[in-house]
């Protein structure tokens, strides 16, 4: 079974690790990265470069192509590899608007009546701003379009609003989103879809801020773990029946289905759960958390979605716990450091249950060096969250590079809630 893997990042490096354990599998990935190479073959077409994507699909004419990234979704790859009849694991390009396009995805939520925040859209500086002096606080500001996950900011008074209004009206999309503030924590949830039908995955919960505690800007994601106690089966049931569910036939009655990952950002509050986003891609890092638990050949899942086949497949997961600690650059999620050597990744994937997936990982003859905000992946499994918390961070340890940085607070919510059961 030929896999082609779009992407370079830990994400994709975790979904590559994990296909490869079907023995039958022969990867590709491109662009690629050091780690995907060592797994497959790679070819250097960039994620944006659809002509060249497509010239390599008619080349190597892979059973199934898995897109890891939104860009190349929200750009329309899947769109065009099947007009060439090939299986893809991925949305169309309307379909990937429910992450394409924040304006999209919340008035999509509004007709089909999922639960989520109030909003309002604004693509004049001047109205924004006197929405905002009359607004209560704190209010979530949102850009429309991809922003890489830093294109959200909590205000909590008019003066952070102001700025971050101006900042982002100048960024992706130049519109952006107001939105009601929801307390609580946050849960990602995943569902594999073939259009149709979809098959829940376990829940984990990603830690969006640089720093412990959920201080600072906002990045990419520090870490993840999984499953979140936080999303036990009663909740998981009801986000399948008000959100997976109305979602997916949603999407099947305006004419765009959806095939590939559907992922829900929530906020779970008294009110019980409220949708945040989609995203139309597996998400990164809970990916990185996520593919160590599965015990499901991946390539047999993602073959079924892409084929319209999900129907009465299952899904078996080990029963343990996962956490990936992401070890960032210095100055992440800013300008940061590149071309450190990194020292001790051997060390810590050579313990037991630990594997380190790599993000921003470059070589330099044959020494690793940093090539990216978010460079690894330090990933370890337990019989508990506790237990997989200390594994990861004794692998930490082995690791170092100048300006490392990771928090020191990853799964420290969900080891809490498990531990008072």
């Amino acid at each position: 079974m030929k896999v082609l893997l779009v992407g370079s990042g830990g994400r994709e490096h975790a979904l590559a690790w994990r296909l490869v354990q079907n023995p039958l599998v022969e990867l590709w990935s491109s662009p690629g990265s050091p780690a995907l190479a060592r797994l497959g073959e790679v070819a250097k077409v960039p994620v944006d470069d659809l002509d060249g994507l497509k010239k390599l699909a008619s080349q190597i004419e892979p059973d199934l192509t898995v897109v890891g990234p939104e860009l190349p979704l929200v750009l329309g790859l899947a769109d065009q590899l099947r007009e060439m009849d090939l299986p893809v694991f991925g949305p169309s390009k309307k379909a990937a608007r429910v992450e394409g396009s924040k304006i999209f995805a919340k008035d999509f939520m509004v007709r089909h009546n999922l639960p989520t925040a109030g909003y309002a859209v604004f693509d004049d500086e001047s109205e924004a701003e006197n929405y905002l002096k009359a607004s209560a606080y704190p209010v979530v500001l949102k850009a429309d379009g991809l922003a890489a996950g830093k294109g959200v900011v909590v205000a909590g008074n008019y003066a952070t609003a102001s700025r971050a209004l101006k900042t982002l009206l100048a960024g992706a999309g130049a519109k952006l989103i107001v939105e009601e503030y929801l307390a609580g924590e946050e849960l990602s949830c995943f569902a594999l879809c073939d259009g149709k039908n979809f098959l829940s995955l376990i829940p984990a919960q990603d830690h969006k801020t640089i720093y412990d505690c959920d201080r600072g800007p906002n990045t990419g994601g520090m870490g993840a773990y999984a499953p979140a106690p936080l999303g036990g089966a009663l909740l998981t049931k009801l986000v399948e029946d008000n959100i997976f569910k109305p979602a997916v036939e949603g999407l099947s009655v305006e004419g765009t289905p959806f095939t590939g990952l559907l992922y829900a950002g929530l906020m779970v509050g008294m009110n019980g759960p409220k949708l945040l986003e989609f995203n139309a891609r597996f998400g990164d890092p809970e990916t990185q958390a996520l593919m160590p638990l599965l015990e499901s050949d991946l390539a047999d899942l993602l073959l079924a979605a892409a084929t319209g086949n999900l129907k009465g497949k299952e899904i078996r997961w080990s029963g343990k716990a996962s956490v990936c600690v992401v070890v960032s650059a210095e100055g992440y999620p800013g300008e940061y450091r590149k071309g450190d050597e990194i020292k001790g990744i051997d060390r810590a994937n050579a313990r037991e249950d630990v594997v380190v997936f790599e993000a921003g990982v470059g070589v330099k003859g044959d020494v690793p060096i940093t090539n990216g905000g978010r460079v690894l992946g330090v990933t370890a499994t337990g019989d508990n969250l506790k237990e997989a918390v200390k594994k990861a961070y004794q692998a930490c340890g082995d690791i170092s590079f100048q300006g490392m940085h990771y928090r020191k607070d990853i799964g420290e919510k969900g080891a809490l809630k498990e531990y008072s059961i």
